[in-house]
């Protein structure tokens, strides 16, 4: 009988306490979890229909919920006026300042944009004889046979890669429409989520709370607050210093009479919201445009650039966003590089918020873990075995 208390002993003390078994286990476990839902995809194909569906008209929901619910919040505080009827009024505003903006910018914004487009051609052409007479000076031979480069190739390759690029881009063509379809839909759908989340939305995380274990309930409504604080936190300061830096680079380029400033500022503001990756895109198209109006016009956009840059990375962005994410930079950059590599733009847009609250998700699990396992306490140490 002693003999049969020993064992369970034994076992507990050399597999349950030990780290590198119970570590072990775990991804034993996860592995097989994997493997049966790989054996079974099927199963998934509704959730995936529906997830694609839904998800555009949610996100932009979301998004614009995290903006405009502090606002409401503070018009019903304020004016002791009913939710739903602030939001009717909030909804009003909004539709007069779209219907501002489109009697005054966007006939702007169809300007250039057409002159863009009708220019395009000679701008193309004009690239093409800077690149032909580069390539046929002798510094560039010189370069060239100390390098070891064959141009002629580069340029073999260039040319296949844009063929196949405007072939798969016109077979792309016929689920454009499809595309559009499902964009128009989402927008059109937006508005009345949007009225229900800033209406109800304050009794979500109760509901949810009704389906959890009350010994859980303390941990699980500190972590539904603690992701609501950093996607709300991010969210707001990345559409703020979004604005700020096309606000600057507007300013600076009517300045320095870059043409097409308007267009131009509104690109760089839009792929603002994407981190250290954005600005790389955004300086593109604005390149093109100095480059071909003339080298000291290129050289005074660079300049305008690495100003608003200076003052976005030193003054806007601390002030607004802070230390909120407490995510290292070259974290951000791997993350933003895999989320685009396994869901495009969409993954680019929401890499940085969906690991803000994954990190939290996972923090809290691991000090759960932590806690109940007692595999971290440090008054075992000397009495665990190797």
């Amino acid at each position: 009988m002693q003999r049969m208390q020993i064992w369970p002993e034994r076992f507990r003390k050399f597999f349950l306490n030990n780290k590198f078994v119970v570590f072990l286990l775990v991804l034993l476990l996860i592995g097989l979890n994997v493997l049966v839902f790989a054996r079974i995809p099927f199963i998934f194909i509704p959730l995936s229909v529906l997830l694609h569906t839904v998800a555009l008209p949610v996100i932009l929901s979301g998004v614009a919920y995290y903006l405009l619910n502090p606002l409401v919040d503070r018009l019903e505080r304020k004016s002791k006026v009913k939710r739903a009827y602030g939001i009717v009024i909030l909804y009003l505003l909004i539709i007069g300042v779209i219907t501002v903006i489109l009697l005054t910018v966007i006939p702007i914004i169809k300007g250039q944009l057409m002159d863009l487009i009708d220019n395009f051609p000679r701008y193309s052409a004009q690239i093409q004889e800077e690149i032909s007479d580069l390539t046929g000076s002798r510094l560039f031979d010189q370069l060239q046979q100390s390098m070891g480069a064959d141009v002629s190739s580069l340029t073999t390759r260039v040319s296949e890669w844009l063929t196949t690029f405007l072939r798969n881009a016109l077979t792309g063509v016929g689920s454009l429409v499809g595309t559009l379809t499902e964009i128009i839909l989402g927008i059109v759908t937006t508005p009345f989520i949007l009225f229900y989340m800033l209406r109800d939305g304050k009794r979500f995380p109760d509901y949810i709370l009704h389906m959890v274990p009350t010994a859980l309930k303390p941990q699980t409504r500190m972590v539904m607050s603690e992701m609501n604080q950093q996607i709300s936190s991010y969210i707001r300061g990345q559409i703020i210093v979004s604005c700020c830096i096309g606000a600057l680079l507007y300013i600076g380029y009517l300045i320095i009479g870059l043409k097409y400033s308007l267009v131009l500022a509104i690109v760089a503001a839009c792929t603002a919201v994407v981190p250290y990756l954005g600005p790389a895109i955004a300086i593109t198209p604005a390149l093109v445009v100095a480059l071909v109006t003339s080298p000291f016009m290129l050289l005074k956009m660079i300049m305008v650039w690495t100003a608003v840059q200076l003052i976005e990375g030193k003054f806007i962005s601390p002030q607004i966003m802070g230390k909120t994410l407490k995510i290292h930079p070259i974290t951000i950059i791997f993350v933003i590089v895999f989320a685009g590599k396994m869901f495009g733009v969409v993954g680019i847009i929401l890499a940085v918020p969906g690991y803000a609250v994954l990190k939290v998700v996972v923090t809290h699990i691991f000090q759960w873990f932590r806690f109940r396992s007692g595999l971290y306490d440090s008054s075992q140490d000397g009495k665990e075995q190797p």
